[in-house]
């Protein structure tokens, strides 16, 4: 049956991309070969084809665990059992530089979707076949990736953004991003292996703001690590496909 907001019918892929971004779809295309437009509908844009002989889609799922997890439950319901996200995030720790790949082990659940889902006792963690799938490909091709948890936020705008920053870098945590919780932990509990490889596009102190507006105009650093992300993904997911 036709999903309601992805607007996607069965599928026979396995496996799914989740870029938060539509237009990244594009650059994940450019990678497969016959790919093909499935559905536009709302921030969700769904492209399928092949890696490597293996079917499989990117969908979007705009900004947020909201939104993304959405995407999660209707493509789980159309048959996609494994699903890795491509994003992007700001770090929270010095020494990652931008386009540096944060494959991401585990999230703190600081956003709304997850809570919403279970007690916050519940963790959010990677699929470790996934996981160790995504650190085999950065090395086989010597990308500097590393590996660690993320903070999940629900909002960019807060009054304590810059607290909220500073604790959780005290505490290890690599990177921020507003989606890996809530993929976590809805693949979690339906059964889905999940994983999420982040783009740095933010620099340890440096400007959200300034930094993200020169990520959207395609700087080289960032762009290099958004194609990186891709390939591991790509590479992971058809390596331990079912």
């Amino acid at each position: 049956m036709k999903q309601p907001h992805i607007q996607v019918d069965t599928l026979q892929a396995k496996a799914a991309l989740l870029p938060g971004d539509p237009a990244r779809t594009e650059r994940v295309a450019a990678l497969l070969d016959s790919p093909r437009e499935l559905a536009y509908n709302r921030e969700f844009r769904t492209i399928a084809g092949s890696f490597h002989g293996i079917e499989v889609v990117a969908c979007s799922t705009g900004i947020g665990g909201s939104s993304a997890s959405i995407a999660i439950e209707e493509l789980h319901n159309v048959g996609i059992t494994s699903m890795i996200r491509i994003g992007s995030c700001g770090a929270m720790q010095k020494g990652i530089g931008l386009g540096d790949l944060i494959l991401a082990c585990g999230a703190v659940r600081d956003d709304g979707a997850s809570r919403a889902y279970v007690d916050i006792r519940y963790p959010a963690v990677a699929d470790p076949s996934l996981l160790f799938a995504c650190m085999q490909s950065a090395a086989k091709h010597g990308w500097k990736a590393v590996t660690g948890i993320v903070h999940s936020h629900e909002s960019f705008y807060t009054d304590t953004n810059q607290e909220e920053t500073e604790k959780w870098s005290r505490l290890g945590v690599l990177g921020a991003d507003m989606e890996t919780a809530a993929l976590f932990t809805v693949g979690r509990i339906r059964g889905i292996r999940t994983m999420s490889i982040l783009n740095n596009v933010v620099e340890f102190g440096k400007d959200t703001g300034e930094s993200i507006g020169s990520y959207a105009q395609g700087t080289e650093l960032t762009a290099e690590g958004e194609r990186r992300e891709i390939l591991c993904a790509l590479e992971a997911l058809t390596g331990v496909s079912e």
